[in-house]
């Protein structure tokens, strides 16, 4: 058998987290893109999708993706809430699929609230 470093180790760590969170039914995080009539009109289909590309090319099973309803502020869409466990969620406000893959790179795995495109925290 081979023998574990230390990035084999925190790689195993990590699986097994994200497996024990799927398990008891707690995602890490939790994105929502507002997919109403405004947000769908500004582009939040093309956001989903790159979103959804983004969580399946990171293999990150502990994070889930969520469709929901326009919040009422149609001028910003399209919008899209992000909650991490243990933080406040934040509105992100006129994303589109550059700014997703940032706020999913940044934000969800580094753990980084891009101030710049906050709508409300």
């Amino acid at each position: 058998m081979p023998k574990l470093n230390l990035d084999d180790l925190k790689r195993i760590k990590q699986e097994t987290s994200n497996a024990m969170a799927l398990r008891l039914g707690r995602p890490r995080a939790t994105i929502t893109v507002h997919m109403g009539d405004c947000g769908i009109a500004a582009g939040a289909r093309e956001v989903m999708q790159t979103l959804l590309g983004e969580v399946a090319d990171s293999n990150r099973p502990d994070v889930q993706v969520l469709a929901a309803d326009c919040i009422g502020h149609c001028a910003s869409e399209p919008n899209v809430t992000v909650g991490v466990e243990g933080a406040e969620p934040v509105v992100y406000q006129k994303m589109d699929p550059a700014k997703i893959q940032q706020v999913f790179r940044r934000h969800i795995l580094e753990g980084e609230v891009l101030r710049e495109w906050v709508l409300s925290r």
